[in-house]
C-alpha cells in the first residue's frame, strides 16, 4: 500500500501541473487505484479554481472498500472510500485535505457487483450510485443528462473515471474482473457522445485494460473508439 500511495502522490503532483497549464490531462493504468492520484491532483487544480469538482466513475463495481472490510484486499476495490476520506490509514496518505471530493459530487454507473459491507456503507455515503437497474428503468440518456445538467448548473469541472469493467464481457473481455450484464456499445458511446457534446469533462482515466485477456484487441479497439466519442468523434455532426 506504501507503494501505491507513493507512486499516487506522484501522479497527484504531475495532474496538477498539466492541468494547470491548461491541458486535459488522459491517465492510463493500470488498475483502478491510480485514480487516486489523478483525482486527488484535479482536486488540488479545481481547489486553486475555485471550480467544484464533480467524478463520474465508469465501474461494474463501486470501489468503496477498506482494508478492514475488503475480501480480497485489492488496492484497486478501494480508491472511491480513499476519496471520501473512509480510510485512515496513513499509508493512504495522499498529501491532499480529506474528503478528496464531496461524496455527493460523485456518480458511479454500471454498478453491479456489491460486496456485502460495502452495501452497509453505501447507505449514508452520500454517493450517488447507479446501478444496472436503475439504469434498464430510467435509461443510459436520463441518468447522463442528470448528472451532466448538476455540473453545468455549478459550473464545475468533471473528471471522467473509465474502467474497462463497466462495459459487458462480450464486448470488452480483456479485463481482469469481468461481471456479466454490463453497459452495452451503444449506451457506452452514448455516455461518452454526451459528454463530449456537454465540453465538461476536464480530465480523465482509462484504467484496467489487461492485453493479456484480451481477444484478438476487441476490448482495446472499443476503448480507442470510446475515447474517440469522448473527445467529439461522431457520426454526423449535432
Amino acid at each position: 500500500m506504501r507503494e501505491v500511495s507513493t507512486w499516487c502522490r506522484l501522479l497527484r503532483d504531475r495532474v496538477t501541473d498539466v492541468a494547470g497549464q491548461g491541458m486535459t490531462p488522459v491517465v492510463l493504468g493500470g488498475d483502478h487505484c491510480i485514480a487516486m492520484g489523478s483525482i486527488a491532483g484535479i482536486a488540488k487544480h479545481c481547489s486553486a479554481t475555485g471550480q467544484p469538482l464533480y467524478v463520474l466513475w465508469f465501474d461494474a463495481h463501486t470501489d468503496f472498500n477498506t482494508p478492514l472490510s475488503s475480501p480480497s484486499g485489492n488496492v484497486h476495490g478501494m480508491p472511491i472510500a480513499a476519496l471520501c476520506g473512509r480510510i485512515k490509514d496513513s499509508e493512504f496518505d495522499l498529501g491532499v485535505p480529506t474528503p478528496v471530493v464531496d461524496p455527493s459530487r460523485i456518480n458511479l454507473f454500471g454498478i453491479r457487483s456489491v460486496d456485502q459491507v460495502e452495501k452497509a456503507t453505501l447507505v449514508d455515503s452520500g454517493l450517488k450510485v447507479f446501478d444496472m437497474r436503475a439504469i434498464d428503468e430510467r435509461s443510459t440518456f436520463t441518468i447522463m443528462r442528470e448528472i451532466l445538467a448538476e455540473v453545468t448548473a455549478t459550473k464545475g469541472h468533471l473528471h471522467v473515471s473509465l474502467d474497462v469493467d463497466f462495459l459487458d464481457p462480450s464486448i470488452a473481455p480483456g479485463v481482469g474482473t469481468t461481471v456479466p450484464g454490463g453497459v452495452t456499445y451503444r449506451e457506452a458511446h452514448l455516455c461518452m457522445e454526451m459528454i463530449a457534446e456537454s465540453g465538461l469533462m476536464g480530465s480523465l482515466d482509462l484504467v484496467e485494460l489487461n492485453p493479456l485477456l484480451d481477444e484478438k484487441n476487441k476490448s482495446a479497439e472499443l476503448l480507442v473508439d470510446l475515447t474517440g466519442s469522448l473527445f467529439g468523434k461522431a457520426t454526423l455532426h449535432r
